[in-house]
């Protein structure tokens, strides 16, 4: 049986490091050190044994070994914390990892007492190997990051950055997320449901009834007593990690801290309104009835896009001078010429925005001062609640039927293997993945050239032709894939990220006939729930990941 990749190991480390709290290297540098026991399904595990309840076919998968170690090393944690442990005797806050002190406490193992549900034995190991399997890991994860080697002003940067969100609350559903990760992980909890149970104890409310607003008052109040509760134990500290990550929808825990300690990360994130703003710019063309309010919109949001110092620029920019208005002027003919002139030169700026926009400051705040000004809006603050509301009307939208050419040919379907394994893939290349599905496995493999080494890699394939199937309906068009799955050493060849999600298997870059990666990226962003890329170098080119959080990019 082939042994999970190291791409595929850090998978299943930063999942149950993120639903636990804990620094994920600390499960890498386990199996690292331990390699034990050995497992069914061929590989080594992190060094976790039976304890009370916990018996040996629970340990015997590399998931669940991974599972069962991020239980262990919280439960270890929360022991020593109710023992007088505070946080700086956990943690090394200019190193940003853990203490030594914890390490070596880690080294000598945990046996969990009869009360501890889910909780494996920890065996003992060598605390030096320990320490230098932990840093190693550290590395690979800050490999690209331009993180600081004091990282001391990290929980300073975090309590500032959460304390400035309330304001920005816009009741997106992936700020909602964040503050529920949030809760959750500052309560060792292992579900939203629990942090739903745990919101409304002593509230009249009810989890199982409670609607979004009475929700977002109890997050809200819990984000607000963050500060003056937060201790600087490690938990805490991924509590806040992850909730600025999701807040802004970062690719990982290391860009997350790269932005923070180069002071880049803003509360205010106006460029989740770009869907939205784009579909404004899209309809301008078909409800443009030369209104006063409408060419002023348009004239005032072309000035402020070419960043022009009066009205009058703008009008010389659409190629209408002050001698022509002067000589126009008593005329109401030639005015009305002048007038359809400047409409025509207006609308089809407008029809250029989408190719044009690069993601530049200036261009969204015009964008956003046109949309006030045609919507009649008393301020900056009330066009954004507008394009909020237009991008929640996005995010339900039903998505588009996509209508292919029919051309009847006599098909012999064979039948469907009852579960997909990487024998069934090899012997059915032709067969789409999914029932009635688009995405066959020889896109998927290259043609057959990349195929999946293990079931995890297959699985991996799967979960995200679910999810594309989805994405292909919201285009509303066909997707042409250019690259899935991608074994490690093809990853390297292409110049492919350490810890790309091709090499797990659930990624797919592609293109779509008739529209650019710009406008693959806004059609999919409001609703996509994993990963989401665009490509200065390759502007057609769009990427989707089936990760378990909301991250999006441009590179």
């Amino acid at each position: 049986m082939s042994q999970l990749n190291p791409e595929q190991k850090n998978y299943d480390y930063l999942i149950e490091a993120e639903r636990v709290g804990i620094h994920k290297p600390i499960l890498a540098a386990l199996n690292t050190v331990h390699r034990t026991p050995q497992l069914a399904d061929g590989d080594t595990g992190l060094g976790i044994t039976p304890a009370n309840q916990v018996i040996p076919i629970n340990l015997d998968t590399f998931g669940e070994q991974t599972q069962y170690a991020a239980n262990t090393i919280r439960a270890l944690t929360d022991n020593l914390i109710s023992q007088g442990w505070e946080g700086s005797d956990l943690w090394d806050m200019d190193e940003g990892r853990y203490s030594d002190k914890f390490l070596t406490r880690i080294a000598k193992g945990y046996l969990p007492n009869s009360t501890e549900k889910n909780i494996g034995r920890l065996e003992p190991s060598d605390v030096d190997a320990l320490i230098a399997a932990y840093k190693a890991d550290i590395l690979i994860d800050y490999d690209g990051a331009e993180l600081p080697k004091n990282l001391s002003h990290l929980d300073q940067a975090l309590i500032q950055f959460i304390e400035r969100v309330g304001k920005y609350y816009q009741g997106l559903s992936h700020q909602r997320e964040a503050m529920l990760e949030a809760v959750r992980i500052w309560r060792k909890l292992d579900s939203h449901d629990a942090v739903l149970e745990s919101l409304v104890q002593g509230t009249d409310l009810n989890s199982a009834t409670i609607d979004e607003s009475e929700l977002d008052l109890l997050l809200k109040h819990f984000i607000q007593r963050i500060s003056p509760n937060y201790s600087g134990y490690p938990h805490q500290r991924e509590a806040l990690i992850r909730f600025a990550q999701l807040w802004r929808q970062l690719e990982s825990r290391e860009a997350t801290i790269e932005a923070l300690e180069k002071e880049d990360l803003n509360a205010e994130n106006l460029e989740v309104l770009d869907p939205a703003i784009m579909k404004f710019v899209g309809q301008v063309a078909n409800y443009y009835a030369g209104k006063g309010s409408q060419r002023n919109a348009l004239t005032e949001g072309l000035r402020l896009w070419r960043q022009l110092d009066s009205r009058q620029s703008v009008l010389s920019s659409l190629g209408v001078e002050p001698a022509q208005l002067q000589a126009a002027s008593g005329s109401a003919e030639k005015m009305r010429e002048l007038a359809n002139q400047i409409d025509q030169e207006l609308v089809s700026f407008m029809k250029r925005v989408p190719g044009a926009y690069q993601d530049e400051e200036h261009q969204r705040e015009s964008l956003i001062r046109a949309v006030q000004l045609w919507r009649e809006l008393p301020n900056r603050e009330q066009a954004i609640a507008s394009l909020t509301e237009d991008l929640k009307r996005i995010i339900v939208e039903p998505p588009k039927k996509v209508v292919e050419p029919v051309q009847p040919i006599t098909v012999v379907v064979p039948r469907r293997p009852s579960r997909w394994t990487v024998a069934t893939v090899r012997a059915n290349l032709s067969m789409s993945i999914i029932p009635n599905g688009s995405f066959t496995w020889l896109e998927a493999t290259h043609g057959g050239k990349r195929m999946p080494p293990n079931q995890t890699t297959v699985d991996a394939m799967i979960r995200i032709a679910k999810l594309a199937q989805q994405a292909r309906d919201r285009l509303g068009r066909s997707m042409i894939v250019t690259s899935w799955y991608r074994p490690p050493a093809v990853n390297r060849a292409v110049g492919g990220a350490i810890n790309s999600r091709h090499i797990v298997g659930d990624a797919i870059d592609f293109v779509v006939n008739g529209l650019s990666g710009n406008q693959i990226y806004w059609t999919l962003d409001p609703w996509w729930p994993g990963g989401l890329g665009r490509y200065r170098s390759f502007p057609n080119l769009g990427h989707i990941d089936a990760r378990s959080y909301r991250a999006r990019w441009r590179n």
